[in-house]
């Protein structure tokens, strides 16, 4: 990963971040971060796709390949909801895929899907039908 050591470090020395609390971020070890930046250890793609986008980069930036990024302003969602629900479905691959089903389907599909689990809460919280 040519580039990647300096970039990476880069970013977090001007994101202000410890070495530590990048780690704390990423959920790796300190040594992990210190590693990265070191060029002794590469991150597998998941760590790397995390990097990117705990410091809104592109993965390419990142890598070296690209010499500046678009950064994505933290006002890129309309309101702090819609923020959530992105991060939700983010990090929930059953989200996922109902969302990535959900946007190809037609308009009646999605009414029968969501009238099934209307009926499912309404069971769990023991209402009447």
């Amino acid at each position: 990963m040519s580039g990647f050591p300096y970039i990476f470090r880069k970013i977090r020395e001007q994101s202000g971040l410890t070495q530590q609390q990048l780690a704390d971020k990423l959920g790796i070890s300190r040594s992990a971060v210190g590693m990265y930046e070191k060029g002794e250890r590469e991150p597998n793609f998941e760590t790397l796709e995390l990097i990117a986008d705990t410091f809104n980069v592109d993965m390419n930036y990142l890598l070296g390949k690209k010499p500046t990024t678009e950064i994505i302003p933290d006002s890129y969602y309309l309101n702090e909801d819609t923020k959530k629900i992105a991060q939700e479905i983010y990090e929930n691959k059953e989200l996922s895929l109902l969302f990535d089903a959900a946007r190809t389907a037609k308009p009646e599909d999605l009414e029968t899907v969501h009238t099934m689990l209307t009926a499912l809460k309404r069971k769990e919280k023991g209402d009447e039908y």
